[in-house]
């Protein structure tokens, strides 16, 4: 199992550093392709938290243990909600939301930006490395790809800012690196973590499908709805959600 969890977290961490290669070619994308494709990847990942993490947790608990899930889902979501006020949203920081967290307005704005991404970026790791320890191989693979294929526009959000602030390229990418390797390393967390008890894997499943679920909801479906191009992005929402069932 642990060469699937490798191949996992090298698929995480090479796709977060394939998306930011490319955020050093364009600088910009439109914001219609960029709504439409973030849109479709919110769907995977919207799939793959219900398909992959939720469902398997409660087919292990069965209905009288499906309080177990439900308070997982709950903490999960309470888990990044909480980070979510320390740190400021991503899409914040790069000039395309108009949320603020005032609490950190006094912190260097490069050195936020990174802190943010990182607070983000490993919870999906561990998601991911805690579908490992689930019943199906298939579920954490399909995990691992709808949250890979995310990464690749998240790649872009992390070097773009980096470079409009003046950061030179080495230090852009340094950034980059660091930051697919927290992702990477998430994955190992959480499949150690999930490896510890097989007694607390359905809550475990359970906390990642509502980590997963609140990032979708707070931070992606707001961003493709906020350019005026909120039908397309549904539509690709939808067919994203889809893709997942095919890739399953």
């Amino acid at each position: 199992m642990i060469s699937q969890v490798t191949d996992s977290a090298l698929l995480l961490g090479g796709a977060s550093l394939a998306g930011s290669a490319l955020g050093f070619i364009f600088r910009r994308i439109p914001h219609r392709l960029n709504d439409i494709f973030l849109g479709y990847c919110a769907g995977m990942m919207l799939a793959a938290a219900i398909v992959c993490l939720a469902i398997p947790a409660v087919e292990q608990v069965g209905h009288s243990g499906l309080w177990q899930v439900a308070l997982g889902i709950a903490a999960g979501a309470i888990v990044i909600s909480m980070l979510d006020m320390v740190t400021p949203h991503l899409h914040n920081l790069t000039g395309l939301d108009v949320e603020e967290h005032h609490n950190n307005a006094s912190l260097n704005r490069v050195l936020l930006f990174v802190i943010a991404i990182a607070l983000h970026k490993l919870p999906e790791g561990m998601a991911t490395g805690v579908a490992f320890d689930g019943t199906s191989l298939d579920n954490a693979e399909s995990l691992s790809f709808s949250i890979a294929l995310q990464n690749i526009p998240e790649g872009l959000v992390i070097i773009t800012p980096l470079l409009m602030a003046g950061i030179s390229w080495p230090r852009a990418m340094t950034v980059a690196a660091i930051v697919a390797g927290l992702e990477m390393a998430g994955v190992y967390i959480g499949y150690w973590v999930g490896s510890l008890s097989q007694a607390m894997l359905p809550a475990l499943m359970g906390m990642a499908s509502g980590a997963m679920i609140y990032v979708i909801s707070d931070e992606m479906i707001p961003e493709t709805h906020s350019h005026g191009y909120q039908k397309a992005a549904t539509y690709a929402l939808i067919a994203g959600f889809i893709t997942l069932f095919f890739i399953e």
